[in-house]
């Protein structure tokens, strides 16, 4: 006989604990045009922002050896950026820190950089309001803050009101080996970790070398994707490389102070210290919303921004099969316009994880901008990905100057979608004020990725 323990010491049984309690008849109530494929199940709004400056080496505030500062005062802690960036969001939505029901917080190696998991109780920590809370870590790589993102918009589709998504990471705690090591648990460290100690970014000089070798393609091309990463840089304040200028010919040619570095001499030639992101610090945030709590808060769907779909794909930890395209953030993209019901054409202002400057090359193909081999002909020739071109990129900087501070990226990308769409980014701002944006986050060599599309509410 089936038995359910209900208590310690009997079984379950209806003569002694009575009939069990009669299951809701009917279907589950859904929306209308539901299907387990569409997401979200109910109406989702980001309401609020915050990043704190991204800082690391060549950052004005950073503390290192040759700072004036050094050794009189200290950067601020993982636990810091977690606390600030959630607070700064909260303020900026107007939502009480009791308000919030669940949080979710993006990192990826903080028991390696910083000797500090359980980030989801340091959240609990940032104010006494937030204390027992449903609170937790997520950890998909670099795609752990787009994954804090999806949790937090899968708690409004199940009957939250009011969540927390925050990402941060502090990597600048140990030399750039020992942080290429910890990085390198992103990759198949059993079979990728020994192709050089900086095992990145040599996973990204064999896409550039197997891309340029395929397709009409120079590095002085790819030098232009750097250099507009830069340009944008330098107009935000909260930007890492934002004093640091990158002219064409530095970002085009290798050189003493632009070295190729690597160890692997047959990728070395294949990238640069401009073509690669930054080793940033730095936390951001953002408050979700439902229709219900978008209206408790008395704001109008206007003063918002609505996700209206994401796509989530996974690859095997081995992959990539072709080096020249970025499969699953294509299959996660198809999945993410399908829900939507928009195309690539109709996206006005994108987040695109240019963890290397060839991953966003591979990127803007893989989401639909270019077809694969034409970025060159189709977008870069035309600056189309400039703030004023067809298909504004990356406008604060992207990983490569504004930084990529790795748990905190994917929610840094919603946060920045959120304010060009309320025309917030000052110096940066893309004209016209768009009102459909899209972020592509991306973990490991494109083996998770998350593709999420936003709406200006109307």
């Amino acid at each position: 006989m089936l038995t359910c323990p209900i208590s310690p010491l009997r079984p379950y049984t209806a003569a002694t604990s009575g009939p069990l309690p009669a299951l809701p008849s009917g279907p589950t109530p859904r929306r209308k045009d539901w299907s387990p494929t569409v997401k979200p199940t109910r109406d989702v709004y980001v309401v609020g922002a915050y990043n704190t400056d991204f800082i690391g080496k060549f950052h004005p505030d950073f503390i290192w050896k040759k700072h004036p500062d050094f050794g009189k005062k200290e950067n601020p802690s993982l636990e810091d950026y977690v606390r600030t960036a959630a607070l700064g969001a909260l303020e900026d939505a107007g939502v009480a820190p009791a308000q919030i029901q669940k949080g979710f917080v993006g990192n990826f190696v903080g028991e390696l950089f910083n000797n500090q998991g359980h980030l989801g109780s340091v959240l609990a920590g940032a104010h006494p309001d937030l204390a027992n809370k449903a609170f937790s870590r997520v950890e998909g790589a670099c795609a752990s803050g787009a994954l804090a993102l999806v949790n937090g918009i899968d708690a409004i589709s199940a009957g939250y009101d009011y969540v927390l998504v925050v990402g941060a990471e502090m990597q600048t705690t140990v030399n750039a080996k020992e942080g290429a090591d910890y990085l390198a648990r992103a990759s198949h460290y059993k079979t990728q970790r020994d192709i050089d100690p900086f095992t990145f970014p040599a996973l990204f000089a064999r896409r550039a070398k197997a891309y340029m070798e395929a397709f009409d393609f120079s590095h002085a091309d790819l030098a232009k994707v750097v250099v507009n990463a830069y340009a944008n840089g330098n107009k935000n304040p909260k930007a890492h490389m934002k004093t640091v200028s990158m002219p064409l010919e530095k970002a085009a040619e290798a050189s003493d102070k632009n070295p190729a570095f690597l160890s692997n001499e047959e990728l070395k030639p294949w990238l640069k210290v401009s073509d690669c992101s930054q080793v940033s610090d730095g936390g951001s945030a953002v408050v979700l919303v439902s229709a219900e709590g978008l209206k408790k808060l008395g704001k109008d769907p206007k003063d918002a921004v609505q996700i209206v779909s994401y796509g989530h794909a996974t690859g095997a930890i081995e992959g990539p099969s072709d080096l020249t395209e970025m499969d699953v953030t294509a299959a996660a993209a198809k999945e993410a316009y399908a829900d939507a019901g928009v195309s690539a054409g109709d996206v006005q202002v994108a987040e695109v994880h240019d963890c290397f400057a060839i991953a966003q090359v591979l990127a803007m193909e893989a989401l639909g901008f270019a077809e694969k081999g034409k970025a060159k002909e189709q977008l870069i020739e035309q600056n189309a990905f400039a703030i004023e071109g067809k298909i504004p990129v990356n406008t604060g900087g992207g990983l490569m100057s504004f930084g990529h501070p790795v748990g905190a990226t994917g929610v840094k990308q919603a946060g920045e979608i959120y304010r060009q769409m309320l025309g917030r980014c000052g110096d940066y701002q893309v004209p016209g004020e768009p009102t459909l944006g899209l972020a592509q986050n991306m973990g490991g060599d494109d083996r998770t990725a998350v593709v999420t599309i936003f709406r200006r509410g109307s």
